[in-house]
C-alpha cells in the first residue's frame, strides 16, 4: 500500500517515509502532514527506491526491517545518490552493532522503537531548518581544511571528504568556534536540538566519525578533546 500526499508547502519540505507497519506509518504521516510537510509513504524497499529516484526529498525517515530491500541497503544507495540528504532511521533493532552499521552506511540519526513522537518530530524540524548563514559566510578555511557552505563540501589538503548532513553540521559548529571548547550539552542543543542528554554515546560516535574522515588520513590533527569539558578545533 502506498499513500502520496501533497499540499502547498515548498519542495524543500518533502519527506520520504519508509514504514511497513500500517498503523505506525499512518500516525507518523498524519502528524507530519498536520505540521505542513509533504509526505510520500512507502511500505517496502522497492517502492521507496522508486520514490527516491523520482522526487527531490529534503529528508528520509526509514525503518530497517522492510520487505524486498531493507533499510541498510537503501541507506547505502540513497547516500551514494545524494550525499547531503539527512536520513533518520526508525528501528526496533536497538543493539549497538545495528546503530553503528546504520551510521557507517550514512544514516544521520537513529531512533529506537518505541519512541516518543515529540522527540521524532523535534529531530525532523532540526534537519529541515533552513540555513541561517549570512550571504558572505560562504566558506570557512582552517589551515588546509575548506568548508564550502554553498556546495556543502569539505576539502582537506586538496582531498574531498564526504560527510553526512549531521557530520557536516557538527563540523561547522566546531569550525565556527575555532579554539573554543564546545561542551556536549551545547552540541546536543545546536546540532541535535535537544535540551537534555539522552544517555547515549551519539556525540562520541560522531566525533569519532569526523576524526576518521578528517584527521586519521592526515598528519596534523584538527579535532581535539578536553576531558570533562568537550571538543574543539585548532
Amino acid at each position: 500500500m502506498v499513500e502520496i500526499l501533497f499540499n502547498i508547502m515548498e519542495i524543500g519540505n518533502r519527506i520520504l517515509l519508509i514504514e511497513d507497519e500500517p498503523k505506525l506509518g499512518k500516525v507518523i504521516l498524519d502528524e507530519l502532514v498536520r505540521q505542513g510537510y509533504k509526505v510520500d509513504l512507502a511500505a517496502d524497499g522497492l517502492v521507496a527506491e522508486q520514490f527516491f529516484k523520482q522526487f527531490n526529498y529534503a529528508l528520509v525517515l526509514m525503518d530497517i526491517n522492510i520487505p524486498y530491500k531493507n533499510g541498510f541497503v537503501l541507506c547505502k544507495e540513497f547516500r551514494a545518490l545524494k550525499k547531503s540528504i539527512p536520513i533518520i532511521v526508525l528501528s526496533a533493532l536497538g543493539e549497538i552493532r545495528d546503530k553503528v552499521e546504520a551510521f557507517n552506511l550514512g544514516a544521520d540519526d537513529y531512533i529506537v522503537k518505541p519512541f516518543h513522537f515529540d522527540e521524532l518530530f523535534a529531530r525532523v524540524k532540526v534537519f529541515l531548518k533552513r540555513s541561517d548563514l549570512k550571504d558572505e559566510d560562504v566558506k570557512i578555511i582552517l589551515d588546509d581544511l575548506i568548508i564550502d557552505f554553498r556546495n556543502k563540501t569539505v576539502v582537506r589538503s586538496g582531498v574531498t571528504v564526504n560527510l553526512t548532513a549531521k557530520e557536516f553540521t557538527l563540523l561547522v559548529l566546531l569550525a565556527r568556534n575555532r579554539g573554543k571548547v564546545i561542551s556536549k550539552q551545547e552540541i546536543l542543543e545546536k546540532v541535535w536540538d535537544l535540551s537534555f542528554d539522552t544517555g547515549t554515546n551519539t556525540i562520541e560516535v560522531y566525533i569519532s566519525f569526523l576524526r576518521n574522515k578528517l584527521d586519521k588520513p592526515f598528519e596534523n590533527k584538527l579535532i581535539h578533546t578536553k576531558p570533562g569539558f568537550g571538543y574543539y578545533i585548532k
